[in-house]
């Protein structure tokens, strides 16, 4: 098979067989759209005649053009993915990529809130929203849920009434690749939530949406931008804290369970992280945060 014809067959595996995201299988079909030109001019006509050292050349040449370390890396993944796929459906008799080195991505430690600047973002939001009707009542609501959960904004913005559990003070969250996991809530988030879906919702609800659990002011299932504006404008509302969106109160819960006794791997299960690795970043933040409280209090410092 010539390299169109198997690209084809992979961004149909990407998408049927493992669900990933429109976003990320053209990040990966692009990669390898950019290799497949590669080969072409290296006179590699078929991918199954792919081999090592065409892959090193190929990331060589991107390193040279200056592409960051992320791009590289993110790169020789996709490729490494793929010559796997390409053996064990058949299509290779060896996996290419098996032996593909790419530098290190540089993964800097992410800026979280601290606990009272939550809090007072928190405060500032239920204040704001006395009187401020249904918009003020679901933007409380899903404030308190992101940080209470660390759901992803897209995660956030697909729920349906039907996901929240009052009850047990669970949510059932569909992540990335279509799994499913339940998440706890505290009461803060609950009374949140009661308070936009017995009083906000029904006013802002057009029927568009079905039963989708956060809407727009048009009435319709609410969009990811709405969602990171909100946060960001919530955010610097309080005065203090640094600017954050969905993603930094999804890093603050995640160090502040940390911080507060939680164990890695519930956080790894809280946030829907496929391998640990993607968790452990958050034990660097609090690994900072405990050399600062040393320094300030240890009297050998």
């Amino acid at each position: 098979m010539d390299w169109p014809a198997v690209l084809a067959a992979y961004e149909a595996h990407l998408r049927f067989e493992r669900g990933l995201s429109p976003h990320t299988i053209r990040a990966y079909v692009g990669d390898l759209t950019d290799l497949a030109e590669h080969a072409r001019r290296a006179s590699v006509a078929h991918p199954h005649d792919v081999d090592l050292r065409t892959l090193r050349g190929w990331l060589a040449i991107q390193q040279a053009k200056g592409r960051a370390r992320t791009t590289l890396a993110r790169r020789a993944t996709s490729v490494r993915v793929f010559t796997a796929w390409m053996q064990r459906s058949g299509r290779s008799t060896v996996d290419a990529g098996a032996l593909l080195t790419s530098p290190r991505r540089h993964r800097p430690l992410p800026a979280v809130l601290r606990g009272d600047q939550v809090r007072d973002v928190l405060n500032v939001a239920v204040e704001s929203a006395r009187g401020a009707g249904p918009v003020g009542l679901r933007d409380v609501a899903l404030l308190e849920l992101l940080y209470a959960t660390g759901v992803r904004v897209g995660e956030l913005v697909g729920l349906d009434i039907g996901d929240v559990d009052p009850e047990r003070l669970l949510v059932r969250v569909v992540g990335k690749g279509n799994n499913e996991r339940s998440v706890p809530y505290g009461r803060p988030a609950a009374a949140a939530l009661r308070e936009w879906i017995g009083r906000g919702r029904p006013d802002l609800d057009t029927g568009a949406a079905g039963a989708a659990l956060f809407l727009g002011v048009r009435g319709g299932r609410i969009d990811p931008r709405t969602v990171r504006r909100t946060v960001h404008e919530r955010v610097a509302a309080q005065g203090d804290a640094p600017d954050a969106g969905p993603h930094g109160l999804r890093h603050s819960a995640a160090t502040h369970l940390l911080e507060g006794g939680a164990d890695l791997r519930s956080v790894q299960e809280l946030l829907g992280h496929a391998s640990l690795a993607s968790t452990q970043i958050y034990t660097h933040v609090s690994a900072e945060r405990l050399r600062v409280a040393y320094e300030l209090a240890h009297p050998r410092a």
